[in-house]
């Protein structure tokens, strides 16, 4: 009885198994012949990365054969049969009686098939690579002992893309037909089919990457590829492992030329897709979830020829998107009025050409080039460039770009577009010489108009000084003078700078607009009643300026006042300052001037209201949790706002007080670098400067300005050091008072020498955090703060260390952390060197020595 029983078992379990190791032989990466793939079976990678299935979008009854991440079933990167869905899950795939791959329906009637003729269905076999390619052979020795050896590919899934480009995948540039169409898009983002949008390439010109709609109009386009980057692409700076990940190759024998695409980290998911929605993204695996590293179009700007032709498209300016180039005006005025700018705009004046006086160039910087250029190959500089357009009376426009040459523009200029200031592009568009000569006869227009309006200011301060006198209030005649002391010494500081930026002075006198971005002047009761009369409940904070206020403008525009405390001297130097240099700066890390308020001893600057106020609330007040990704965005902005200050910015500006309490946060956790009062300027070729008025901040000054008063653009990575170790922990840089280490730097040295860098993490996000790339930016951190400035990076190298998924790193010097005291030992201060605070905390000195 008892063997009866245990047979019925073994057979019973022997049946399972193999019925186990049925179901699930395609747990490997080769379909043979004879062998059929069901609607539940999968082929994996070799690596286990991709696997190759049946699958329903989510919502759709339809299913589908395709390949997708094995961390991610919803990356679809291919889909067979995407315009013939089956509506059961009865379909197989296997190797068809002609050879092909083919996917059968519940009937097994045929809804794809490879498509290769001439094949013999016992000598093909097919395989999922590494690299997600599906390949179809036709090897007897392959398909029979899976032998991985040279052999023929027949057919192959990279060939035949839908909506998605992966790292090993070759996009086609044609010699001989111009435009090669490669992916499309879904239609929806739960039907596969062929959808309206379709990105490829095209070759007139220099080789670019193309979005066209369902019209075959064109969306977006790259820029024109110069040997190592596509020139066209906005915010080049945040892009590296973008533009620098693709290489063009030589052409193969039918004259074709391959884009194609290797990541900085090989290990690293990575795939480039474009939407239904008609956006191209570059997605990365952060090992929970898809990142968009990039998004194109990005912007309004980003969209083709977006203001029309002669018209330049401009993302990065607060006033209107599109102006027309100068010579030119809008075609249709009153449509442009309306913010309808797709009309373009035309010349002021006819082209001589060859009629007389000789026609001029006008030179556009930081510029994506025009479309449709010509390049002409015997050219080989940027002079003989310029006669070649000038002998072409077609020619519109020149270039002469390294990697590319001489390219010239015949006909209209379409798609100009202003990308970032890290752009170093430029062209030259061509003008009639009278064009070219408008500036003199302005100027002349201007002067006339200049002292006939000073004449009637003089003829009204004249009537105003009388009214005062009968009146007897010399009190607001003494306020008069005092505000005109301000402004003169605006306008001669400005005048002082003028060297580093084209253009007139950039602030006036007695009140008159700021000019080269304008800055408007606020009547004090419009700032009284935007605030509620400077309330308590409005009040935002308070430094050593004055105070901080909340306020509404009257058409709901909010905004943040910060209001010149009358006893502070500090606070004026700042206040002068702030005006002269966050004027004529432009960039999303920045806090924005909106303008500034001065009447009498009131002086107020106005900015652009940050709803989540300053980092500091979030670090170290614990407002609220802030999550690793919220994290790496708030370093990686600070980031590029310094990159800006330094390098990319027409001033070129060290901050010298960069800390939390200094970075503001928009409502989507955005940063904004504040508080320029305490800014230096630097010259074009210098390098560092000397003071004897030491400012800044007790646990951010780096060593050679707390002891020297010696400042350079090292002195903000310092700063920017010390920043970044305090949002990685958590921790205030001066809260280690009370414990074994004199500060967060010394903390964080020793944790980092013991091999514990992960101890520094914030307890809050330990667990949560991409520990890989947590420690990347403790070691970048280290590198900001090492005790002397040659060892530091520039913030070109921190944005690009910040960037890169693997960058190799050099080894951290130990921190000054050890040189500082907590308390002020005046024997260490140097003779004549003055110590100012920029808020209440007490700054120590640098031992000297």
């Amino acid at each position: 009885m008892e063997t009866k029983n245990k047979n019925p078992f073994s057979v019973s379990s022997l049946i399972f198994l193999l019925c186990c190791l049925a179901r699930f032989c395609y747990g490997v990466d080769i379909i043979r012949p004879g062998k059929t793939m069901k609607d539940g079976d999968k082929l994996v990678s070799s690596d286990g990365v991709f696997e190759l299935g049946f699958f329903s979008p989510e919502n759709s009854r339809f299913r589908y054969v395709g390949i997708w991440y094995k961390v991610d079933m919803e990356a679809v990167v291919w889909v067979a049969n995407r315009d013939k869905p089956m509506v059961d899950t009865n379909g197989v795939l296997r190797i068809g009686i002609d050879g092909n791959l083919v996917v059968l329906d519940g009937n097994r009637s045929l809804v794809w098939s490879s498509g290769v003729p001439g094949i013999l269905s016992n000598t093909s076999c097919a395989i999922l690579r590494k690299n997600g390619n599906l390949e179809l052979f036709n090897d007897t020795i392959f398909c029979e002992n899976g032998v991985d050896y040279t052999h023929e590919v027949i057919w192959e899934s990279f060939h035949h893309p839908t909506d998605t480009f992966l790292p090993g995948m070759k996009l086609p540039v044609s010699l001989s037909m111009g435009e090669v169409r490669c992916l499309r898009s879904w239609r929806s983002a739960i039907d596969p089919s062929n959808g309206n949008y379709s990105v490829g390439t095209i070759l007139k010109g220099g080789p670019q990457i193309v979005i066209w709609d369902q019209n075959g109009r064109r969306r977006w386009r790259s820029g024109q590829w110069n040997g190592m980057i596509f020139t066209g692409v906005s915010n080049m700076s945040n892009t590296a492992t973008f533009l620098y990940g693709f290489k063009l190759s030589q052409p193969d024998e039918n004259g074709t030329l391959y884009f194609t695409y290797k990541p900085s980290n090989s290990s690293a998911l990575s795939r480039f897709r474009i939407r239904y929605d008609g956006t191209e993204q570059h997605l990365r695996w952060d090992g929970k979830k898809w990142t968009v590293l990039l998004s194109q179009p990005g912007n309004k700007c980003d969209l083709y020829n977006h203001c029309g032709n002669y018209a330049t498209c401009d993302n990065f300016v607060s006033s209107s998107t599109c102006n027309c180039l100068e010579g030119f005006r809008p075609k249709f005025e009153d449509q442009w009025s309306k913010g309808n700018w797709s009309g373009g705009c035309e010349r002021r004046t006819e082209l001589e050409c060859q009629r007389g006086k000789p026609d001029g160039f006008k030179r556009m910087k930081c510029m994506k080039l025009p479309d449709f250029s010509n390049i002409l190959v015997p050219v080989n500089s940027r002079d003989d460039c310029r006669q070649s357009c000038l002998r072409n009376c077609s020619c519109t426009a020149y270039a002469y770009v390294s990697g590319i040459g001489c390219m010239i523009w015949v006909g209209d200029l379409v798609d100009v577009q202003h990308i970032d200031q890290s752009g170093t592009l430029e062209f030259f568009y061509r003008l009639n010489h009278s064009d070219l000569d408008d500036k003199k006869k302005i100027s002349n227009g201007v002067i006339v108009v200049i002292s006939l309006v000073g004449a009637c200011f003089l003829a009204f301060l004249w009537l105003l000084w009388r009214y005062k006198k009968k009146l007897k209030v010399s009190s607001m005649v003494c306020c008069k003078h005092k505000d005109a002391v301000v402004f003169n010494e605006l306008k001669s500081k400005s005048t002082e700078f003028s060297a580093d930026f084209s253009g007139p002075s950039d602030i006036l006198i007695d009140g008159n607009q700021v000019n080269r971005p304008e800055l408007p002047i606020f009547n004090f009761s419009t700032v009284a009643a935007a605030t509620n009369n400077f309330c308590e409940e409005n009040k935002l904070g308070r430094g050593g300026f004055g105070a901080v206020y909340k306020g509404e403008l009257p058409g709901g525009q909010e905004i943040a006042v910060k209001r010149l405390s009358r006893q502070s001297g500090q606070g004026l130097e700042e206040f002068k300052n702030e005006i002269i240099l966050l004027a004529k700066l432009q960039h999303r890390n920045l806090v924005r001037l909106l303008g500034c308020s001065i009447e009498g001893e009131e002086k107020m600057l106005i900015y652009e209201y940050m709803p989540n106020k300053s980092l500091d609330n979030f670090l170290f007040a614990k407002q609220a949790e802030l999550d690793w990704r919220t994290r790496v965005g708030i370093i990686e902005g600070i980031a590029r706002g310094l990159l800006y200050l330094h390098r990319d910015s027409r001033l070129r500006i060290i901050h010298r007080d960069l800390k939390a309490s200094n970075i503001l946060l928009d409502a989507e956790m955005n940063p904004k670098i504040s508080d320029f009062g305490m800014a230096r300027l630097f010259g074009g070729n210098q390098n560092e400067a000397n003071t004897v008025r030491v400012v800044g901040t007790y646990g951010y000054m780096s060593p050679e300005y707390a002891m020297e008063g010696l400042f350079s653009i090292k002195s903000d990575v310092y700063s920017f050091g010390v920043l970044l170790l305090e949002i990685v922990s958590g921790r205030r840089n001066t809260s280690f008072r009370s414990s074994e280490y004199t500060s967060l730097l010394a903390y964080a040295w020793q944790l980092w020498n013991d091999d514990k860098a992960m101890y520094i993490v914030d307890p809050l996000i330990r667990e949560s955090c991409c520990q890989k790339e947590a420690l990347k930016c403790i070691h970048i951190g280290m590198l900001c703060v090492q005790d002397s400035a040659m060892y530091r990076p520039t913030m070109a190298t921190v944005v690009l260390m910040l960037e890169s998924e693997a960058p190799t790193l050099p080894k951290a010097r130990q921190p000054p952390y050890s040189s500082f005291r907590r308390s002020i030992d005046e024997q260490t201060i140097p003779n004549g060197q003055e110590i100012v605070s920029s808020n209440d905390v007490t700054i120590t000195t640098v031992a000297g020595g």
